[in-house]
């Protein structure tokens, strides 16, 4: 038997009034995804992560050792966020803003 004590570290949380209970770095509302993607897609590292979004190193590391823990589902929410920002964006291509003057 181990005398070990597990820590835990209670940075990244879900509630569904934020985010839709997306994962989230507590106390932001930044989810996990936006910080995945910065690394994944951007190329940013930790620090420009941290500098960008005014956020720890801390809170960094925590949200993608959370995304590595659970890759798939947050790369299939990442993948979801985008087909719905391609569908919005298709709905508006060659029409006016109503709210700029003609």
């Amino acid at each position: 038997m181990t005398d070990a004590i597990p820590l835990a570290i209670n940075i990244i949380v879900s509630d569904q009034h934020v985010r839709n209970g997306r994962p989230t770095i507590l106390g932001t509302g930044l989810c996990v995804s936006d910080i995945a993607a910065a690394t994944v897609f951007r190329g940013e590292s930790p620090d420009q992560i941290a500098v960008g979004f005014s956020l720890s190193l801390e809170q960094v590391h925590a949200a993608l050792a959370y995304y590595y823990g659970h890759k798939a589902e947050i790369d299939a929410e990442i993948a979801e966020q985008s087909r719905k920002i391609d569908e919005a964006k298709g709905k508006f291509v060659g029409k006016r803003n109503p709210l700029l003057p003609r």
